[in-house]
């Protein structure tokens, strides 16, 4: 269900400020879904990596959009929490799972069950600039779980000298994101599919 609130923030802010102050360049467009479910998974250098990878869309497009974060990062109660969860439509995640805590991927799959979009860093916190980590598994089994869902990796690459880790004020500094060929699963080991994501994420880096 698209949010509103979320469309017009991105047409009066996001979108404008990446495509226009950052001169955001995008690759292969084309390769973006125009409707969910999806989902995308991307490098991850900078806070800003959220906001460029809504840029890529269209307003309209950008109500579906939901970010996967750490749940400890975004607090329910705080302004912050607020933000995310209302502006980026943030889905929430524990760190630390353990069982009595239920399906720790059950926000993730209510959102593509509803059609939405969603975002996920496979390394799990803002690494290296030019270096990929260790990516998390979380991705492969949502993707075996929802085997028609195309998961479409994203290089972003210049976030981090925007805003680097630690840093407040952004720079006007240009970024670019290459979209990948879409990937759905197909059956077999969880770790091939990752090392398959993680050569596409690292191969435009």
């Amino acid at each position: 269900m698209r949010d509103r609130l979320r469309e017009w923030c991105h047409r009066i802010v996001v979108r404008p400020m990446i495509r226009g102050f950052f001169g955001l360049r995008v690759t292969h467009g084309e390769r973006l879904p125009r409707t969910g479910p999806a989902i995308l998974v991307a490098n991850h250098n900078s806070h800003f990596d959220t906001l460029a990878l809504f840029a890529l869309f269209s307003p309209s497009a950008a109500g579906l959009l939901r970010s996967v974060a750490a749940q400890d990062y975004f607090r329910s109660g705080s302004l912050i929490g607020w933000i995310a969860r209302r502006l980026l439509g943030v889905i929430t995640v524990a760190r630390a799972w353990r069982p009595a805590e239920g399906d720790p991927l059950a926000g993730c799959s209510a959102a593509l069950a509803s059609g939405e979009i969603l975002i996920l860093y496979p390394e799990g916190t803002r690494g290296t600039p030019g270096r990929m980590s260790e990516l998390k598994a979380g991705v492969a089994y949502l993707a075996r779980r929802h085997p028609t869902v195309p998961v479409i990796p994203i290089t972003l690459d210049g976030v981090d000298r925007v805003l680097p880790k630690g840093a407040i004020i952004p720079l006007p500094l240009r970024v670019a994101a290459h979209v990948g060929r879409p990937r759905r699963w197909a059956g077999g080991d969880y770790r091939d599919f990752m090392a398959e994501l993680r050569a596409a994420l690292a191969s435009a880096v």
